[in-house]
Order: C-alpha cells, then structure tokens, then sequence
C-alpha cells in the first residue's frame, strides 16, 4: 500500500496525475498530515538461484546495462542523474532488501531512455509537492498541501529499512514521474491478499498535463515492472492496488501487462489487486 493508508492508489496518475498546482511554502502550518509507511513485519522465505544461474545473470545484465548506457549518453540522460550518486542516495540499511534500486540504471524504452533516480528531499520537494498539490493527484495520494506534508511523507521511507523506496522518473534527461517501489510481502497490503515471498508493488503518478492519455503511463508501467522482475530475481511478481475508482489507472495497468486478480478492501479504499507475473510476461 502507499504509504499513507488513507490513500493507497498504486498509480494514481498513470494517465490522470498532473502537475500543475502550486505547491506552498515550507514555513506555514500543514492542512494534511503526512504518515509514514506501516512497519509491519512480514517473515519471507530466503530464496537463493544456483551460484552458476547467478553468474550469467549478472554477465547477461552488465552487457545491457553497457548498451542502456551508450543509449542514455546520446540523449543526454546522465546529464541529469549523474547529481545523484547511487549508494549514498540509499536508505541507512543499504536497499538490501530491493537489491539496489539506486543501482538500476537507465533502460530503453518506446517512450525514450527512463531512469529511476532516488529521491533527494532537498532537489526534489518542492517538484513533488506541486505534483501533489494537483486535484487530480490528490484525490487519490490525499498528499495536498505544504511542502512539510509531501516531506513528512518521504522522509520515513528515506530513513527506513528500505521496503520502500521513493524516486522521480527521469525520461530522455527530464524529471517528469513520481515512483515508489516497495516491497508487497513487508507492507500493510499483505494482509488484504494472497501474498508470496518477495512480491514487489510499484505506486506512480505522472507529473505532467502534456504526459497523460497517450500511454505513456502503460508504456511506464510495463517497462519498470520488467524492470523489477530483472533486477530482482527473487521476486516472482509485480503488485499494484490502484482504487476501483481510478479507471485510466486501472486501465493503464492492463495495458502494461497486468492482470486483473481480485477486488480488495483496504483501509480507506476498495482497490483492484494488479499482478505482472514473471511466468506470464511475455504474454501479456
């Protein structure tokens, strides 16, 4: 779930989410309170590839990343993330527990080279917050109001064991979509489904009037689902729990290649319980 239980949308904005409310000062006194993710601890099986699988996988990934990141200096990617030095961007206890999110790197996608770029509270506040601060965003992230809300509400993910992970999408060099990645087996939402070992949720919104309703949120959705099922191969599935009420999300979804499995009641909303399977990803 989001970390704030009283809006959980997976991807509130995956063609909806816009970002062009003002955002307030810092200095003024908060309209919304901002809470942290639920510390629940949920035991996990310690899943372990054969030393030899191992090794070709990380071969396999070095040559991609290589390719991804010839791609990413000729559109001018690293111009932008290179401000960010991945393991000092990471959590205090080392993002072990989504295999390094901040050393992902770029990846090609149809929409341009996308890069997920950890958060920087002092960069990256007052950008998220006006993204928040849009109706459209905060009828589902419910985040509207002063900066100090939008940091209350990073700040315990940044200080965290690492379950959840915040960062900005930088597609072709700009900064233009909000991103948690999480882990679903260690979150509140594992007691509302059937939960595995390692599931990883993904929540999105996209910050920008010009980047809604031409698909590029599925185009998103699908290539960093990819994204998590490759970096992490533990991990057998992609969660979203988007509100039923959000149809473009719910669709968005679909359109990346997740299924439709359940409705759920969570604490402040019904959502659609998506699921990206890696047995089924090069068929949806």
């Amino acid at each position: 779930m989001s970390p704030t239980d009283a809006s959980t949308d997976a991807v509130s904005a995956a063609s909806t989410d816009v970002g062009t409310g003002a955002c307030p000062d810092v200095g003024e006194d908060s309209a919304a309170q901002g809470i942290g993710r639920g510390t629940d601890n949920e035991d996990t099986l310690n899943l372990r590839l054969p030393d030899e699988l191992v090794v070709l996988f990380e071969e396999e990934r070095s040559g991609a990343d290589a390719m991804t990141a010839d791609a990413a200096d000729r559109h001018g990617q690293r111009s932008w993330s290179d401000s960010t030095t991945p393991r000092a961007s990471r959590t205090p206890g080392g993002d072990d527990l989504l295999d390094g999110v901040a050393d992902w790197g770029p990846i090609l996608t149809p929409a341009g080279v996308f890069q997920l770029v950890p958060v920087r509270v002092e960069r990256d506040l007052a950008l998220i917050c006006r993204w928040m601060n849009d109706p459209a965003v905060a009828a589902f992230w419910e985040l509207a109001g002063h900066q100090n809300v939008t940091e209350d509400h990073l700040r315990p993910q940044l200080a965290g064991d690492g379950r959840s992970f915040p960062c900005l999408g930088v597609l072709d060099g700009s900064p233009m979509s909000y991103w948690e990645i999480y882990r679903a087996d260690l979150d509140p939402l594992a007691r509302h489904y059937p939960v595995r070992p390692h599931d990883t949720g993904i929540h999105l919104l996209i910050g920008a009037v010009t980047d809604r309703g031409r698909g590029l949120g599925s185009t998103l959705l699908r290539a960093v689902a990819d994204l998590v099922l490759d970096r992490r191969p533990a991990c057998a599935r992609v969660i979203a729990e988007p509100d039923l009420r959000n149809i473009p999300s719910v669709t968005a979804f679909l359109s990346a290649g997740f299924r439709f499995s359940a409705e759920v009641d969570l604490p402040a909303k019904r959502a659609a319980l998506m699921i990206r399977e890696r047995s089924l990803r090069d068929l949806l």
